[in-house]
């Protein structure tokens, strides 16, 4: 937290310019720090009186750096199989472990993982440190985060990355607390600073409307939670050799205060956008709620699955696990089609890496026309039927 020494406080007013989040204020000649506070420590540099400091900053600033190397991914197992996502980090990691010519490991957490370990070191990893047990089989953020303190703290990687999915976003915060460390969530870039080597973790803010590069200069390891479908896996190489290590929990790292009567898997209609191959998606183009039963039509027709802009799930057309772009899901599918979406940059940075894009809009100057493989201006209603049409054509030929 940010802490105010009211005896040296000068009452200058120069943090209050300073904070970016308008989260500082001067009253009655001091400074006063309210909830919008993001520890960005803007207002700590600029203070010539000494007044504020950032509490657990002294101890960061004594940590000794060069004893934290290599580069580590969370890869997340789970109901038997691993995550996609795990896979894009493994090659994400791959390329920050060579530029900083460190290690690059994999954590395998999880009960009756199978040859899940050698499949991670032929997409990349040098080492796999694998937490197989029965007690694993059901996520718990209790057992998963202690045993992934405990593992870092021995180890010491600079750099530990995780999928932003429901497990990712659960567990690796409380990592980083028990670790004092940083952490940026929801990454979509990743870089390294050349003269230091420090992370360059890019994530959207404020809504999406700017791109926030956040760097933890002074805390070991740096942690990010990264978007699936904005990093590319590598190609599997059967013949890469790596080290697999066996890790057996303590009881005390397996305990834990909850108990996972069941686990029930949501059977709402095409929700997994993430991992289909063809999306139709609608934006405000549609009118009404009404018109996602014709994008459902197209979808099944194709085998695939329904997309949406914020503006129809803010309206309440769709559930927002449909929705892409900055601030809902980033896809990559083979074919993604828009229906009735302007193309705004925020849902195009979501969906731009799909293979090929196919937009339908009636104003033909729409942006998501920049973006698209094949564009289609006209009225969705009546194009889209004839789409249904032709796709049955070809079916019965």
């Amino acid at each position: 937290m940010l802490i105010i020494d009211k005896e040296l406080c000068i009452g200058c007013g120069i943090c209050e310019s300073a904070c970016p989040f308008g989260a500082i204020s001067v009253v009655d000649g001091c400074a006063v720090v309210a909830d919008g506070c993001t520890l960005c420590g803007s207002c700590v540099e600029m203070c010539d009186a000494g007044a504020l400091q950032i509490e657990g900053a002294e101890k960061n600033a004594s940590l000794d750096l060069a004893s934290w190397s290599g580069v580590w991914v969370y890869c997340e197992f789970r109901r038997g199989a691993l995550a996609p996502v795990s896979l894009e980090l493994l090659g994400a990691g791959r390329r920050l472990a060579d530029i900083r010519n460190v290690l690059l490991s994999a954590v395998l957490i999880g009960s009756e993982t199978g040859d899940t370990a050698q499949q991670l070191i032929g997409h990349g990893a040098d080492t796999v440190y694998r937490i197989d047990d029965p007690a694993l089989a059901h996520f718990t953020d209790e057992a998963y985060g202690t045993i992934m303190t405990a593992l870092i703290q021995q180890h010491k990687p600079e750099i530990v990355l995780a999928g932003a999915t429901a497990i990712g976003r659960s567990f690796i915060p409380g990592v980083a607390t028990n670790l004092g460390a940083g952490l940026t969530a929801d990454c979509t870039q990743l870089a390294i600073r050349e003269e230091d080597g420090a992370l360059l973790q890019t994530r959207p803010a404020f809504g999406g409307n700017i791109m926030a590069t956040i760097v933890c200069p002074n805390s070991r390891p740096q942690m990010s939670t990264v978007r699936p479908k904005v990093m590319q896996a590598l190609a599997f190489d059967a013949e890469r050799q790596g080290n697999i290590v066996e890790v057996k929990p303590t009881a005390e790292q397996l305990a834990t205060r909850v108990r996972v009567m069941e686990s029930v898997v949501s059977e709402e209609d095409n929700v997994n956008i993430q991992e289909a191959d063809i999306l139709v998606a609608g934006g405000r183009g549609l009118d009404s709620a009404k018109g996602f039963t014709l994008m459902r039509e197209l979808a099944d027709s194709l085998g695939g699955a329904i997309a949406a802009t914020r503006a129809v799930v803010d309206a309440g057309w769709i559930a927002y696990p449909h929705q892409v772009g900055q601030t809902g899901k980033t896809v990559a599918p083979k074919l993604y089609i828009a229906c009735g979406i302007s193309g705004a940059v925020q849902h195009v940075a979501g969906m731009q890496s799909a293979e090929t894009i196919v937009a339908i809009n009636r104003d033909k100057d729409a942006p998501i026309f920049d973006v698209a493989d094949f564009g289609l201006v006209g009225d969705l209603f009546e194009i889209v039927p004839k789409l249904l049409t032709k796709i049955e054509e070809r079916r019965k030929s």
